[in-house]
């Protein structure tokens, strides 16, 4: 499977335009190995006996909260997702192509892989609820098993939600970019910075969820930016990575925000949920840095060895990212349904020591290689229907069709799967994105392109 992976990628990378930016590529596979890593890493699964406790490395050792201003690549991602949603959107205009045909395109390759994980899942949920229905030594009660272990696993859900948002409002967010230009990404940030004052500043934490909508789709005109070749130069690049530093460290510093980019349960602050303005400097440093990196990186990329893995990376991006924490979910149940917790060394070792700190890469080879098979099975997913192009639905369908998506996710990510009444899990809430899909994928009748 390996080597004919590696083949049908060496043929893809050949093909690629000579006018693509590969660097796009590349860093959309560079920040998803770094989101998996830093998962696999921060949640810290402890045995003594064979009663098993989960925690966050960064409640265990403090400095490591510092590292989270590398792994929170969240802003790489829209960053990468308003370069590429631009040139998207530039294709379509130029064809005549409706938004209805442009949205259901960009939505297929996003919307149909996350259905066999909430399949998954909804098996997952069944099973335990019947297997420890009446609870089990070591484990917490079936409930708040089933409800922490969806949550987790049902993660990355949490950033397609937005990004589908991101993909809805394209083409509203472009023409502000066309007729304001950088003033639009200004007009956001300060819409952000006035939302964190007036949650954090006046008591109205419920205004902080706007900025799910301010800065994510601040770092979206960023994207723009970079495809019109508005941020460009190495010296202009940096000076952007040093005003968005600054402002990060001051806002840490002065302000009332944690160290950590990513969210922790034990502070009353989160950088993250919901996203503060804290993450914009952080997405506008990083996409200093990342782009004044840009010619270097776009020369080695030539080479066909880091090309050609950038594009194997690339064409099972949706896959490993939405499956990477149900594989951490998954090795834990084996070890215990094997060999027992107490029994696996790697899960017995004290968090937060030099012993814990060198078997991590063993733990992580553990996890990669357990990966694989779930690459195996469900990579088709995000490559259904690629070569048949369906005439696409009416737009509210599609518009529905969204909303019934992101809700049920936002649901299960929010709240997890179980519930009280009978099956133990939320069927009505797995059931909205199988519904939506459904709206969003069957089209009346084949399509023809212009120039086809």
């Amino acid at each position: 499977m390996i080597l004919r992976s590696w083949t049908q990628a060496a043929h893809q990378a050949a093909q690629a335009p000579p006018e693509r930016n590969r660097y796009v590529d590349l860093l959309r596979a560079a920040s998803i190995c770094l989101v998996i890593l830093g998962h696999w890493l921060v949640v810290v699964i402890h045995a003594e006996g064979n009663t098993l406790s989960t925690r966050d490395i960064r409640s265990v050792a403090s400095w490591v909260r510092w590292l989270t201003w590398l792994f929170q690549v969240m802003p790489i991602f829209f960053l990468v997702g308003g370069y590429v949603n631009a040139l998207g959107w530039q294709s379509a205009q130029r064809r005549q192509e409706s938004y209805a045909a442009w949205l259901a395109r960009r939505l297929q390759r996003l919307v149909l892989p996350v259905l066999p994980v909430l399949a998954a899942w909804t098996l997952i949920g069944a099973f335990l609820t019947q297997k420890f229905g009446s609870g089990s030594d070591g484990l917490p009660s079936p409930s708040l098993l089933i409800k922490m272990a969806s949550q987790f696993a049902l993660l990355p859900a949490w950033f397609l939600v937005v990004y589908i948002l991101m993909i809805l409002l394209t083409p509203l967010s472009y023409r502000a970019w066309q007729r304001y230009g950088l003033a639009s990404f200004g007009a956001l940030t300060a819409a952000a910075a006035v939302t964190d004052l007036l949650a954090l500043g006046a008591g109205w934490q419920i205004l902080g969820w706007l900025n799910y909508l301010f800065v994510w789709l601040a770092v979206h005109q960023l994207g723009y930016a970079w495809q019109a070749g508005r941020i460009g130069g190495a010296r202009r690049c940096l000076l952007w990575a040093a005003g968005g530093l600054a402002a990060l460290i001051a806002l840490v510093s002065f302000g009332p925000y944690p160290v950590s980019m990513v969210s922790m349960s034990t502070q009353e602050i989160s950088n993250s949920l919901p996203p503060r303005v804290t993450l914009l400097a952080l997405g506008v440093a990083q996409t200093g840095l990342l782009l004044a990196l840009e010619g270097p990186a776009r020369r080695l990329l030539e080479r066909g060895a880091l090309w050609t893995t950038t594009v194997l990376i690339n064409g099972m991006i949706m896959t490993v990212f939405l499956w990477h924490v149900t594989v951490l979910v998954t090795v834990v149940g084996l070890i215990f349904m094997t060999v027992g917790w107490g029994s696996f060394s790697l899960l017995t070792v004290v968090p937060g020591t030099s012993a814990w700190w060198l078997t991590r890469p063993l733990w992580i080879a553990v996890l990669a290689v357990a990966l694989i098979p779930f690459i195996a099975l469900f990579n088709r997913f995000e490559h259904i229907g690629q070569a048949q192009r369906t005439a696409a639905p009416p737009a509210w369908r599609l518009l529905l069709g969204c909303t019934l998506v992101c809700l049920g996710l936002s649901i299960l990510t929010l709240r997890g799967i179980p519930t009280a009444a009978w099956p133990g899990i939320n069927l009505l809430a797995l059931g909205l994105p199988f519904v939506g899909a459904a709206l969003i994928w069957f089209g009346p009748r084949r399509m023809s392109s212009p120039g086809e």
